[in-house]
Order: structure tokens, then sequence, then C-alpha cells
């Protein structure tokens, strides 16, 4: 009678299926060896970057002499008559003038003809509209510098040399693709029932496109615009063939020829080169909520 009873008062214990009591330790020490691997990964990235940085920021407070005796260490005199002597220079901040304006002009006309491009293409079935999409996009596929013989040339005959507009329109024009093709991904995602509301409402069609659509696209105007205003600050190679007069020049250039007059004062260059990023670091801290955000609506939007 006693055989395979359980006695009163005890309870036989419960075995945990095979693998599972110490899965969850396993499974902790992988997620804390991840999370060390990341943040160890996203440390050495922060110090690629801001380590030269750094090192710029204090050698221009330096003497070449103490820059070339001491390269890596802390200045033994400190000079910061190489930053106050280039802030007090009308050329200095003529080019961050030229650049800047360049750069806004750009962007406002990169914008425009995109969002007006990427609605007919988003919202408008008309017979080759994928064709035309797709010679869109293949401008992706030029770099600037094959165009550049036929681009002085056309450039020259409208008379445009030395002059804003003649950085301005090709600026402009090498930026259409990447921007068409973001804004019609996000033109694409508004629902055509809310588009049908508008005109039975009385609203046309450019007028849906004015009230409704780009309010609502805010977030990737906001991105395309920061794409064509960085991309803008950061060209070299267009204002050096299109402006001769110093007074045009923009920042990238300027760097380039403060490198050339002051070629052996490395700190002074060192100097100019740090107060030139000041600005689009700026730009950028502002901006990046708004760039990120921009990127990731149109992923989000359902």
């Amino acid at each position: 009678m006693s055989g395979g009873r359980a006695l009163p008062g005890r309870t036989s214990p419960r075995r945990a299926p095979s693998g599972r009591a110490s899965a969850g330790p396993a499974l902790a020490g992988r997620t804390t060896a991840g999370g060390v691997l990341r943040h160890a990964a996203v440390w050495a990235i922060g110090a690629f970057v801001a380590v030269p940085l750094l090192y710029a920021v204090i050698s221009g407070f330096k003497t070449t002499g103490d820059l070339t005796a001491n390269p890596f260490g802390l200045p033994s005199d400190w000079r910061p008559s190489n930053y106050s002597g280039i802030l007090s220079s009308g050329a200095f901040w003529r080019q961050i003038g030229n650049s800047a304006m360049i750069a806004v002009g750009t962007a406002l006309l990169t914008v425009a003809a995109s969002a007006l491009a990427a609605f007919a293409f988003a919202r408008y079935a008309f017979r080759g509209r994928e064709v035309f999409f797709t010679l869109f996009a293949m401008g992706l596929m030029f770099p600037f510098a094959v165009a550049v013989l036929p681009l002085f040339v056309l450039l020259r005959t409208f008379g445009l040399l030395d002059n804003p507009l003649g950085v301005v329109l090709p600026q402009a024009a090498f930026g259409l693709p990447m921007t068409i093709i973001i804004l019609r991904g996000f033109f694409r995602t508004i629902p055509a029932e809310l588009e049908e509301a508008a005109v039975m409402d009385g609203c046309g069609r450019f007028g849906f496109f004015w009230r409704i659509l780009l309010p609502m696209a805010r977030p990737a105007l906001g991105t395309v615009s920061v794409l064509a205003i960085v991309t803008s600050w950061n060209n070299f190679f267009l204002p050096l063939l299109v402006f001769t007069d110093p007074k045009w020049q923009t920042i990238p250039v300027g760097v380039q020829q403060f490198q050339g007059q002051y070629s052996t004062d490395y700190a002074l260059v060192l100097a100019y080169v740090v107060l030139a990023m000041v600005p689009a670091l700026a730009f950028y801290a502002v901006a990046e909520r708004q760039l990120i955000g921009g990127l990731t609506a149109g992923a989000t939007k359902g």
C-alpha cells in the first residue's frame, strides 16, 4: 500500500525542463557582453572623431616652434592671438558670409524644385513617369568632376563666372536627384483619401500640395534642407572653379588660400581650420534632431 504514494505534507519537487535552469544567467551574460561591446564601439568612434578635433584646438594656441618640439603636449606659452587675429580679419567673416548665402540659396532652390518634381512623381500617374524618375535617379551615378569642363564653358557663356548664381545653380542641379528620391518616398506615404477629401472640399491640386502636403512633410523638408546646406558649405571644387575674385571666396577656398599664404606657420593654419569648422559644427548641433527625425519619419509613417 505504501509503494508509490507520497507522504502527507510533502510535495515532490518539480524538475525544470532540461537546459532552462541555466538559460537565464547565460542570456544575461550575453546581454551584458553585448552592451559592453556596443559602449566600447561608441567610445572608440567618439574618440576617433573628438581626439583630432581636440588636438587641432590645442595646437592652435601654440607657436610653430612649440608645435614642432612638442606636438602632443600642452602649449608652453598659450597664444590666443592666433585665434583673435583671425577673428578680427574681415576676409574671414566675408568668407563665412559668402558660404552662408550660397548655402541658403542652394537649399531654397533645391527644395523648391525637388518638392514640385517629387509631388508629380508621387501623386500623378502619367505615361513615362518611372522612366523620367529613373533619369533623375541616374544623376546620383555621375560625380561633379565629370561635368567640370562643359559646366565651366556653360557658365562662361552665360556670364556666371564670379557670380554666386554660378555656384548656386549647379549645386541645386546636382542636389536634385537625392532630394527628389527622399521627398517622393515621403509624399507617397500620404493617404490618397486625404487628397480626395481635400478635393471634395474645393481644394485644387496645387492647393492640396501647398496647404496640406507641405505642412505634413516638414520633417522631410527639414532633412533635405539640412543636407543641401551641409553639402553646399563643404563644397570646395565648384567655388574654386567659378570664383576668381577674392571677395566671393567661400570658407573652404579661404582655408586653402590661407594655408598657401601661411604654409610654414602650422599653428596659425590649424587655428584657421578650427574656426572654419565652428559654424558647420554649430549648425549640425542645432539641426541634428531635425535631420534624424526627418530620416526616420518616412520609415515610421504607415
